[in-house]
């Protein structure tokens, strides 16, 4: 056999046309109107084929049809115009230095499995993966420092195809890289050579290449292990996204943690912050304590304090099942060369990974690696934040629920990418250009309800027209790759109607999101599809993991349900689900459907993009729709249930019924009340009250300012204080760490008084406690008293903490002294607790202990 070399070939772009590279480049048009218009202008059907791919375009574009744009004078100011905005948008100085000017010189990694940028760069599966794309390009467009990590997948998340029976087949096609939209990284001290890093692994170093993806003035790092030095099994680390077995999930953690962290030192990238966005780089936690250890010849405990005042951890996930946890033997085998440089014996390093510690037998959990080497932590909604606090509960023993230190922070979607054209048009007219840059303005989106009803309604029915024509697309041509006859192939001419009430319900297909839940009495959904005067359609997409049949049995379910004479046409499953088939989804559809089995949804996004477009939500009380419906109630929605946790199969028929009552009483006859002018007054006037009310709170903006404010600077401030001085800090608190641990078993309180029980509303209660604290100082602790309010019982659901101050000291007893506000009547119930502290703690429950009396 020969030996092939690789070599490759750009296009030659005339001249007047090479700002198209610059443009082609950064992601930054995918979110710009004028620049991605550029692209399709280039040629509409060749855009849509090459999924939206501006290198692809280019590439198969042809030589002739490039010097014909480049001799049209009106596409070359087109091109002009967007260049200009582009290199305006890389120059502006940004919200966050604005807001934080001494934080310049931070920096923040941010990293994730997987990204969802556009659908031209197949590196994401779906909801936590457009959540990382989102907050990439927010990132960018309010100037924070920030710079990703990720994999390059060579065979990326799989191509969907449904058998005649409407079984999911998965197609896994390759990337080449060479015509994305990514560049390659050189390498600085050799132009002509790539950036290689060597990651270690049980039988050697694997090499990995990077990959550049600019988004915006974000920069994106995506690291590629399939080279050809590289033995095939090491290839293959950054094969498919989410393949495998554990151990190759492990492989593929390691290189993105561990690697990503070599990647930012060979990038010359020192970063203040890292954020995991979810456990799986986790790993990235143990190689920042351990250069700390060798460049400053300082101690685990040091390093680990150092390091995780500047590491942020954010969880996606409601059950432990649904959480990386590798056996113990994996973890030895792929992390014992790291384990030996950080001194720790084979149970102190598997103890990181385990609730209870040294000699817990469970597997090493990549989340409570995260939350053991990270200072703040956080779930992604209000619900989810409580859910996660329950969950990982056990991390602080004896600690109430309600006080263990894991936040939240709702997400958000990036508005620009979400908007449809069509209502970006109208809001730029009604709110001004300025809109894409206030998205969080709650008083800019109130101006909403300025826009006359009939346009706005019209610009909605635009959008479903075009749903339609792209459902009857898909439908037809996956129909004609079955080999379909000629009536099949006129049904799916003629499916949907673009004036019916249209209800939308696209996601993954996990078994918890129920997504035939709709379908649970037949006879009633064919009375709902059924009326001529008031036709109703289902429009469902979504991929089920390739090793889920449960999931994939949901799919084939709904396809088969849509062959049957009294749904065809009317229900409808368009294959291959991706970022292009959700704008479009979320921009056409009348009502958003979300059945998830609650409390199973962390957050979920997809309602709200529906609802920056003027979508209706219909959903259970989950994620972030809890919140929205709490906040704002019956003027943006519809709420299943009342929030119960529905947790068997009596629980999915009462909220089976609630769907259909809200249906049947509510949504349908809104939809078709029309006044004389043929317009749904109500319902416009529930859309404009969505999109003032959810977009302001539900965007990415707000949610990475959030990040910015809570989480990112005290982190940069705190990481400056624990690396000031030599790591004085950092030594500062290990040292108290290991004397309040040590002497923490002499802790006591007794003799607990009050001066009476018997209150009125306004009268404080006067608490006295005696405290022993052995070798500790009153200056290492809070006293605290612990009360609220109760339901007849002594235990509390949800206290509040009153400090108690020291009032003597003799003989090593001492005296503390609190009063207790009384706000309300009822019975109440208070408890005396002492918690070590110091001021360069990130929380008071930093260390994790705790003395009740």
């Amino acid at each position: 056999m020969p030996t092939f070399r690789r070599y490759t070939v750009s296009p030659s772009l005339p001249a007047p046309l090479e700002k198209l590279r610059e443009i082609a480049n950064n992601l930054w048009w995918s979110w710009a109107p004028e620049a991605h218009e550029l692209f399709v202008r280039m040629d509409r059907d060749l855009w849509e084929e090459v999924y939206g791919n501006p290198i692809e375009l280019i590439a198969r574009l042809g030589q002739s049809r490039l010097e014909a744009l480049a001799a049209d004078d009106a596409f070359v100011n087109h091109l002009n115009r967007a260049h200009a905005s582009l290199t305006e948008y890389m120059s502006e100085k940004g919200w966050f230095l604005k807001s934080f000017p001494t934080k310049e010189g931070a920096k923040i990694a941010y990293f994730s499995m997987e990204y969802g940028l556009h659908e031209s760069l197949p590196i994401y599966s779906g909801g936590l993966g457009v959540l990382a794309g989102d907050h990439l390009k927010t990132a960018s467009d309010i100037g924070l420092p920030l710079v990703g990590i990720g994999l390059a997948y060579a065979e990326g998340y799989f191509r969907q195809h449904l058998s005649e029976d409407g079984w999911q087949l998965e197609h896994y096609p390759l990337n080449d890289w060479h015509r994305l939209p990514v560049q390659p990284v050189w390498n600085p001290g050799s132009p002509k050579e790539r950036l290689l890093i060597h990651v270690r692994y049980p039988h050697g170093m694997v090499d990995a290449q990077l990959w550049k993806v600019q988004v915006g003035r974000v920069p994106l790092y995506l690291l590629d292990t399939n080279l050809e030095q590289n033995a095939p099994s090491d290839r293959s680390i950054t094969g498919p996204l989410y393949g495998g077995d554990q151990e190759f999930r492990i492989r593929q953690e390691v290189m993105l943690g561990i690697g990503g962290i070599h990647a930012l030192e060979a990038l010359g990238i020192s970063a203040t912050v890292c954020h995991m966005n979810e456990g799986h780089s986790a790993f990235m936690a143990l190689e920042r304590i351990r250069r700390v250890m060798e460049s400053k010849k300082v101690s685990f405990q040091v390093a680990r304090e150092a390091c995780s005042a500047g590491n942020v951890f954010t969880t996606h996930t409601p059950v432990p099942a649904g959480n990386d946890a590798f056996h113990p033997d994996n973890v030895r085998r792929f992390l014992g060369v790291y384990r030996e440089p950080l001194g720790l014996s084979d149970q102190d390093f598997l103890a990181l990974g385990r609730q209870n510690g040294a000699g817990d037998p469970t597997p090493f959990s990549m989340p409570i690696l995260a939350m053991r080497t990270a200072d703040r932590y956080n779930g992604v909604s209000a619900l989810h934040g409580d859910v996660s606090r329950k969950m990982w509960r056990d991390l602080w023993p004896d600690m109430p629920t309600s006080e263990v230190p894991i936040g939240s922070v709702t997400n958000g979607v990036h508005i620009p990418s979400w908007v449809s054209d069509d209502m970006s048009a109208l809001y730029t007219r009604y709110l001004g250009a300025e809109w894409r840059e206030r998205t969080d303005d709650v008083a800019l989106w109130a101006r909403v309800n300025d826009i006359p009803d009939a346009e706005l309604w019209s610009t909605h029915g635009h959008r479903r027209h075009r749903l339609v024509a792209l459902c009857r697309k898909r439908l037809r041509l996956a129909a004609e790759r079955r080999g379909a006859n000629k009536a099949e192939l006129a049904s799916a001419d003629e499916a949907l109607d673009p004036r019916a009430l249209t209800i939308g319900f696209a996601r993954r297909f996990a078994t918890y999101k129920r997504a035939t839940l709709l379908f649970s009495d037949l006879e009633r959904v064919k009375k709902l599809l059924g009326d001529p005067e008031r036709p109703v359609q289902l429009v469902f997409a979504g991929k089920a993991h390739p090793q889920d049949k449960g999931g994939k049995e949901l799919i084939r379910a709904i396809v088969r349900l849509g062959r049957e004479a009294d749904f065809r046409g009317k229900v409808v499953f368009i294959e291959n689900y991706d970022m292009r088939v959700a704008r479009a989804l979320v921009s056409g559809v009348d009502v958003w459907l979300n059945t998830p089995r609650r409390p199973h949804e962390a957050s979920g996004t997809s309602g709200m993009k529906a609802a920056a477009n003027g979508a209706l939500n219909l959903s259970i009380l989950d994620g972030w729709w809890a919140e929205a419906w709490a906040k704002f109630g019956w003027p943006v929605g519809w709420a299943i249930g009342n929030g119960e946790d529905a947790v068997d199969d009596a629980g999915d028929r009462m909220e089976a019924e609630a769907l259909y009552d809200i249906l049947e009483r509510e949504v349908v006859p809104l939809f078709f009340d029309r006044s004389e002018d043929r317009l749904p007054r109500g319902w416009v006037q529930k859309m404009k009250a969505t999109i003032a009310h959810c977009v302001p709170e539900f965007n990415t903006a707000r949610m990475v300012k959030e990040y910015t404010g809570r989480f990112y600077v005290p982190s940069i401030e705190k990481t400056g204080d624990m690396l000031r001085s030599d790591l004085a800090g950092a030594k500062d608190l290990a040292s108290w760490k290991d004397r309040v641990g040590a002497s923490w078993k002499d802790v006591s309180i007794h003799d607990v008084k009050v001066d009476h029980t018997e209150l009125v509303v306004g009268e404080a209660m006067r608490v006295h406690a005696e405290v022993s604290l052995g070798a500790i100082t009153p200056e290492d602790v809070i006293v605290e008293v612990y009360h609220g309010p109760t339901a007849g019982s002594y235990d509390l659901a949800e206290g509040t903490a009153t400090p108690m101050k020291l009032h003597a000291s003799r003989d090593g007893i001492h005296s503390f002294v609190g009063e207790v506000p009384t706000k309300e009547s009822g019975t109440h119930a208070f408890a005396v607790r002492v918690i070590p502290y110091r001021a360069t703690q990130s929380h008071k429950f930093e260390t994790g202990l705790i003395r009740w009396a």
